[in-house]
């Protein structure tokens, strides 16, 4: 039997991973569930990403493109006139109020890196992406990774408790950590 030509089935099955975490969590990520998802032998996904690790790997490079990528439209869009606090507040309000199924999902590949070493350095590149973009934008960098650290823990903590966001609390907290200046 000849071979079927497929430039995307690469694509495809990286696609399908990300499906299978969202669906079933990192706990339900096998080669298996990936190639049904994807509708492509078993032996395709292991071809193309010998371990699960290789696919986090593949699938969090992935998430993190659109999830920096939105966070760059955030970063260009702050106001240097408005403060700094004001501005993290709006990105978590709309971050939170965009489709929660796809923060969930980028958070789970995000925090897979706790139990998976392969994993890390794709995490922190992101953070340190974070931090580049944001330092750039307020010429602070440790403020920069202060920030970053704190929008990851208000969304995690609004993501588990499901609580209602406050932006006047969020921005009048920020505003004593940051400094009214900023």
């Amino acid at each position: 039997m000849a071979r079927r030509y497929d430039p995307d089935r690469r694509q495809r099955i990286i696609d399908a991973a990300l499906a299978v975490v969202g669906e079933r969590g990192i706990a339900g990520l096998s080669h298996r569930a990936v190639a049904a998802a994807a509708d492509v032998p078993l032996g395709s996904t292991t071809y193309h990403f010998a371990t699960l690790d290789d696919l986090l790997v593949a699938a969090l490079r992935q998430a993190n493109g659109r999830w920096l990528s939105d966070f760059a439209r955030w970063v260009d869009g702050i106001d240097p006139a408005v403060p700094l606090a004001d501005e993290v507040a709006r990105l978590v309000a709309e971050t939170l109020a965009g489709d929660r199924a796809r923060v969930e999902l980028e958070y789970e590949l995000y925090l897979a890196a706790l139990r998976h070493a392969a994993v890390r350095p794709i995490a922190a590149e992101c953070q340190d992406e974070m931090v580049a973009l944001l330092g750039r934008r307020i010429g602070d960098a440790a403020t920069a990774r202060v920030v970053v650290a704190v929008t990851d823990g208000l969304l995690l903590q609004h993501l588990l408790t499901g609580q209602p966001f406050q932006p006047a609390v969020v921005r009048e907290g920020l505003a004593g950590v940051l400094g009214a200046g900023r």
